[in-house]
């Protein structure tokens, strides 16, 4: 009964016309704002040239969207063409060895991009959390590996590994990164179900194929050994009926998205405009809203998109991948609340579920919550931005927790089951209301900055025509985008 229960089809339709017309509105405004305010000072460093035959500039704030699908966009094709290639010969000729074809096609396309002394590394960081792992013992592997990550958030061991990357060029600082992190996160997983392995242990050859498969090695998604281990080594390669039709359909998908967002981008600014607060305090409540909306939506299409591409080359390989995160939204409870689901699964795996068992109780609920975004924390680097959004998230998740078994209670209770289910659906809309907002403000205050996120706050919740009606312990609140954002939640 509640959120999982339908409501008429008419209604759901008027809904997504109302969310759709109001982004629209948005939209428009976010458009206007980019084309009068294209020359402006703060916009030379991020807003570039664009398509020739469009006319216009375009928005080239995002680093890692630009190196993808523009400044490398021929390199990494490169690469992920010959994994793919590679693989399907490997496939037919003898495929009881395509996961150690993997490993050494990703060794070699490392060693070409990094250099020796960057795999040495990384095989140096693997011998040692495999060695570790042969104790068996948890909380010693997530000792080990934790630290082993904080040595790539903190000087001076940042500069001292660093340094094994010979050569200076532009991609250089995102793939040490996001090479050494992922590899650390992998060899945590392997550890850990190394630990829960009764008999014996797996070799270190299964951890080196396991990190070294290319296509999730500097950017993730991360997937747990346990469910590599088992499909890399699966000697049966069938496919299901459709499912070369499925890949196809996906891959023609997100080349439509690249350039569907492309065109945006060359259309609204929106995300160099939140790097502006001259501008910002000049611009509508509407305006504001939407490009605070837009942001997040951005973040996640990035995320599905990026991630598309390399679920659609880890399923050529007849692999399962996390799948792409779920659409803000769609999302109103803190528990659904991620961009990445590789990170969410291993977070969910050997952290949160295993601290917190069933989720029922309030302080081991708590503790799992706490060590869960801990550990999110140092993986995004230690500093104020991520602190205060750990803990904004934290708190959230448990006061859903803590509301969720108050209203189990009676009355409450004997209420939601004496109306009906699409009844308690709309009236769980109108409470998860400000709990969305909140999601997406903890959010914004992570994909942009702290001003920008209080700018917000502040335009959303104390102006833009909010009256607050006390009428026997109720409030009505009676805003523009309250109503729009109820029927998001529906």
């Amino acid at each position: 009964m509640g959120v999982k229960a339908a409501l008429p089809r008419y209604e759901l339709y008027f809904y997504n016309v109302v969310l759709c017309m109001a982004m629209l509105w948005a939209a428009r405004w976010i458009s206007d704002v980019s084309n009068s305010n294209s020359n402006r000072k703060t916009f030379k460093t991020s807003v570039q040239t664009g398509w020739y035959y469009s006319g216009r500039k375009m928005d080239a704030a995002d680093v890692e969207w630009m190196m993808w699908f523009s400044t490398f966009r021929e390199h990494i094709i490169f690469a992920l063409s010959g994994h793919v290639i590679f693989a399907k010969i490997c496939t037919l000729l003898a495929p009881q060895y395509r996961s150690l074809v993997f490993m050494v096609y990703g060794m070699l396309a490392v060693f070409t991009s990094m250099g020796w002394a960057y795999v040495t590394l990384i095989l140096s960081h693997c011998v040692l959390l495999y060695s570790i792992s042969l104790v068996k013992l948890r909380w010693l592997c997530f000792a080990a590996g934790l630290t082993t990550l904080a040595t790539f958030k903190m000087e001076p061991f940042i500069s001292w590994q660093a340094g094994f990357v010979i050569g200076s060029f532009e991609l250089r600082p995102l793939l040490f990164y996001g090479g050494c992190g992922f590899t650390i996160m992998r060899c945590l997983s392997f550890a850990l179900e190394n630990c829960e392995r009764k008999d014996g242990n797996y070799s270190i050859l299964e951890l080196l194929k396991y990190n070294f498969y290319l296509p999730f090695f500097y950017f993730g998604p991360i997937m747990t050994f346990d469910k590599f281990y088992i499909q890399a080594n699966n000697p049966t390669l069938t496919r299901k009926d459709g499912e070369m039709w499925n890949i196809s359909i996906q891959a023609l998908l997100n080349l439509g998205v690249i350039i569907i967002v492309a065109v945006i981008l060359h259309f609204m600014y929106i995300l160099t405009i939140p790097s502006d607060m001259k501008l910002l305090k000049h611009i509508s409540d509407w305006a504001l809203v939407g490009l605070a909306y837009l942001n997040l939506v951005y973040d996640w299409v990035k995320a599905a998109v990026m991630f598309g591409v390399i679920n659609t080359v880890s399923r050529l390989d007849h692999l399962d991948p996390p799948k792409p995160p779920k659409c803000i939204t769609m999302l109103y409870v803190f528990s659904e609340t991620h961009f990445d689901r590789g990170i969410n699964d291993f977070l969910c795996n050997y952290v949160y579920n295993y601290l917190g068992g069933k989720h029922d109780n309030v302080l081991d609920e708590l503790i799992a919550s706490l060590c869960t975004f801990g550990i999110t924390a140092l993986w995004l680097g230690p500093s104020w931005v991520v602190f205060i959004w750990a803990f904004l998230n934290c708190f959230g998740l448990n006061f859903e927790l803590w509301t969720a078994k108050f209203f189990t209670m009676e009355p409450f209770i004997s209420i939601e089951m004496a109306i009906s289910e699409s009844m308690s659906r709309r009236i769980r809309a109108v409470f998860n209301t400000f709990n969305f907002w909140t999601i997406v403000l903890y959010n914004v205050l992570a994909l942009n900055s702290l001003e920008f996120a209080k700018l917000v706050a502040m335009r959303l919740f104390l102006k833009g025509e909010v009256l607050v009606i006390s009428e026997r312990f109720k409030c009505i609140l009676k805003t523009k985008r309250f109503y729009i954002t109820v029927i998001t939640m529906l």
